[in-house]
């Protein structure tokens, strides 16, 4: 307090403290903190605010907004992830479905289809129209057939002139088989007995023989190249076996030639001719004699 010399003498202010002035310094206090505060409020807002929370960062302690945010958008990926992958098998499924699945009325109704096909076959080949058609061009093959040349024998080549004109004259709808041979060699004579009865047996082929000597090969070839076959069609060369006897021996049978020409193709396969036209009641039928010489 002021003594009575200092209000004479004058006020010295600067040695008082009023208590107002502590309380002046409590309220700067206070506010200086409520300050600090405000700024740590904006500066955590700001934080908040930031686009930071929208990246994923793998893992999370969760002890704050941000860490209980970025568990919730984790959570929700997650979820909406789940929830495509189970549209996705439903899809799926729905297709294998819908490709596998018949109804009892689908089944019923491919059931009645095959029947009706059948039954229409049924009446196509009834429908003696179509029989007499199909005999009708059935005979008018056969004819076609027996109208191709025809010529059942071995013919004998003297000559290498002969050879070429048995090739080149003749229509290129014929096969020409030609054997090359050597007189008195077992194999080559075998070969000639298998001929003869191979032409009796297809007659729209032309087999022919020629000696080697006659076509002017090698002493080598005459001794060790025969029995030949030389195959011919349209004047071209379409099948050449030499040395047969590696693949029949010395003493085989027609049956042994002809079906080693069938497996290369050399001879018409006879099996593949329909037998449907038939004269007087009765079918003509291929015996073992065929085979024989006459």
């Amino acid at each position: 307090m002021a003594t009575l010399d200092d209000k004479l003498l004058g006020e010295k202010l600067h040695y008082y403290c009023s208590s107002d002035e502590e309380i002046d310094d409590d309220d700067d206090d206070e506010d200086s903190n409520n300050d600090d505060e405000d700024e740590t409020t904006l500066i955590r807002t700001a934080k908040f605010n930031s686009s930071d929370y929208n990246e994923w960062e793998g893992s999370s302690t969760n002890t704050g907004p941000k860490g209980v945010i970025k568990d919730w958008q984790r959570y929700k990926q997650l979820e909406n992830e789940k929830r495509d992958e189970q549209e996705r098998e439903k899809l799926e499924l729905f297709k294998k479905l819908s490709l596998t699945c018949r109804s009892n009325l689908d089944d019923e109704q491919a059931k009645q289809k095959e029947e009706a096909i059948e039954k229409d076959l049924q009446e196509l080949m009834n429908d003696e129209f179509l029989k007499e058609y199909m005999q009708k061009r059935m005979e008018e093959m056969m004819k076609s057939v027996q109208n191709k040349p025809k010529f059942n024998a071995l013919y004998n080549l003297k000559n290498g002139q002969e050879y070429l004109e048995a090739i080149e004259k003749e229509k290129p709808t014929v096969t020409i088989v030609i054997h090359i041979y050597t007189a008195d060699i077992p194999g080559c004579e075998a070969m000639n007995g298998c001929l003869q009865c191979l032409a009796q047996e297809y007659p729209s082929v032309k087999f022919c023989r020629l000696e080697a000597s006659s076509a002017g090969m090698s002493k080598h070839f005459e001794n060790y190249g025969v029995p030949a076959l030389l195959v011919y069609k349209g004047g071209q060369l379409i099948g050449n076996f030499v040395r047969l006897t590696d693949e029949f021996g010395d003493d085989f049978y027609a049956g042994d030639v002809e079906n080693f020409l069938l497996e290369h193709g050399m001879l018409p396969d006879q099996s593949l001719v329909p037998v449907i036209v038939k004269r007087d009641g009765k079918q003509n039928e291929k015996t073992d004699s065929d085979f024989e010489l006459e």
